[in-house]
């Protein structure tokens, strides 16, 4: 049995004429006959009745219509997975970032914009330090990461790169502390004899090598009296008095009181957020994702935020992917 033969005995049994079924199947008659006949001797039962004028379904052949149907279906609906696999439309991607990257207003629109583009794909998102996406992505757990890097940072061979955005990197003080009642931007050397509230070195967080790049420049090593996981738990412990941290401006959106931020005079003092993926994962829902985080910041640059954006993504992410098939591979740049 196969599923000519099934699509054979549905246009027989729905037009109930082999003559009929024949111009519509754009076959020969003779041949749809034999086809049937083999399809019956096959099951083992007749599954027409056939008189000289008529053409009628034997109960067998009744229960046999309902199923042949579903089969078809079902092949048809295998077949338009596949297509849309092959356009990018379908199945899911896998997506790291770091804590801080939420609090962008952008990271929520280029989730918007994507799965508002294409609703047949499953977005998988995970919470992971730059140091975990980075085996994550070498591991093939994932397929995109958000990362945060330290200055020094060099991708892997096997690692590409797109520049996403960047944000200042700020002293955050106690509000009590001396150095908050300046208003000028402070140095590293101003900090030199503080003690540090930083994240853990081996949760693979770039700011911390980061902190350690700038204070060394400044010609000393940043004093650890507290490490923390969270951002706003290092936000929390400053504004207890237990030391001071430097962090992106983004993550004084927490809004956690008893806190001071001031802004640090010394050269590297920004964090750039990157889109890391594998070059070689030639997948279209990659391509797509990464044409999406593509087209964000440079909505983002100029200025604020429309309304009609997501439906301007959509109309023209899917006008491209109609010409092109595939969108064009993303570059590290």
């Amino acid at each position: 049995m196969d599923f000519r033969q099934l699509r054979y005995f549905v246009a027989v049994a729905e037009e109930l004429s082999f003559s009929q079924a024949a111009r519509r199947l754009h076959v020969s008659q003779p041949p749809l006959s034999l086809q049937i006949k083999s399809l019956e001797e096959e099951l083992g039962s007749p599954l027409l009745t056939r008189t000289s004028r008529t053409v009628e379904l034997t109960q067998a052949g009744a229960l046999f219509l309902d199923q042949a149907r579903r089969a078809l279906a079902h092949l048809e609906r295998a077949g338009e997975v596949v297509r849309q696999s092959a356009l990018g439309e379908t199945g899911e991607i896998r997506v790291a970032f770091t804590a801080s990257v939420p609090m962008f207003d952008a990271f929520p629109r280029i989730v918007h914009a994507f799965r508002t583009a294409f609703p047949g794909v499953g977005v998988d998102l995970s919470h992971q330090s730059t140091g975990q996406q980075l085996r994550a992505l070498a591991a093939k757990t994932v397929d995109v990461g958000f990362l945060r890097p330290s200055i020094l940072f060099v991708p892997p061979p096997n690692i590409a790169t797109l520049p996403l955005w960047s944000d200042k990197l700020m002293v955050a003080l106690p509000q009590a502390h001396p150095l908050a009642r300046r208003d000028a931007p402070l140095s590293m050397a101003d900090l030199a004899d503080e003690s540090f509230i930083l994240f853990p070195r081996g949760l693979g967080c770039g700011l911390f090598d980061h902190v350690g790049v700038l204070a060394n420049r400044a010609g000393f090593a940043p004093q650890v009296g507290q490490e923390a996981r969270e951002g706003a738990t290092i936000i929390g412990l400053v504004a207890a008095g237990m030391g001071i941290s430097i962090l992106p401006d983004t993550y004084m959106k927490t809004g956690i009181p008893g806190v001071a931020y001031r802004e640090l005079d010394t050269p590297d003092a920004q964090s750039q957020v990157l889109l890391a993926y594998r070059p070689e994962d030639g997948s279209p829902l990659l391509q797509r994702f990464c044409e999406v985080a593509r087209a964000e910041p440079a909505r983002a640059n100029r200025g604020t935020a429309t309304a009609e954006y997501a439906a301007c993504a959509t109309a023209r992410l899917r006008a491209q992917c109609r010409r092109a098939g595939l969108c064009h591979q993303v570059s590290a740049t």
